[in-house]
């Protein structure tokens, strides 16, 4: 009981995989819209789409990163470039293609940007390619 009450992390390692692995199971599911033409047009029917001259491009390009950043995530490659691009699409999504209000309307892709700056700043965990790919030799 006292270990559960503590400030000490308690599975660190396997909570962070399972947390990474996850988000990169949603952001390829977000992603895999690319495939699904019917999809992509409603996208582009969307009021800041239609008053942008690159705004198909803008649409095949955030959903491209949704799908590249969600396996990486998911295989816990490159997570702190996987990071910066998911940051930078969210924030896109909510405070461009959205309101700004993060607190209510907007809060989904608002969490993900949140997941973005967590995973960038402490790294993809001991279970990752990143891990055993570029790890410190001792």
């Amino acid at each position: 009981m006292s270990k559960f009450l503590s400030s000490s992390p308690i599975y660190e390692s396997f909570a962070i995989g399972i947390v990474r692995i996850i988000l990169g199971v949603f952001l390829i599911y977000h992603g895999w819209e690319i495939c699904d033409e019917a999809k992509m047009n409603e996208y582009l029917t969307w009021d800041a789409f239609k008053k942008s001259s690159n705004g198909t491009f803008l649409a095949y390009v955030g959903k491209a990163a949704e799908l590249i950043a969600g396996i990486l995530f998911m295989i816990g490659l490159f997570t702190r470039i996987a990071s910066v691009l998911i940051i930078g699409v969210m924030l896109y999504i909510s405070f461009v293609l959205g309101n700004g209000v993060v607190w209510y309307n907007d809060q989904h892709p608002f969490m993900f940007v949140l997941f973005g700056f967590l995973f960038f700043f402490i790294g993809p965990g001991t279970f990752s390619l990143d891990h055993l790919l570029f790890q410190k030799q001792k």
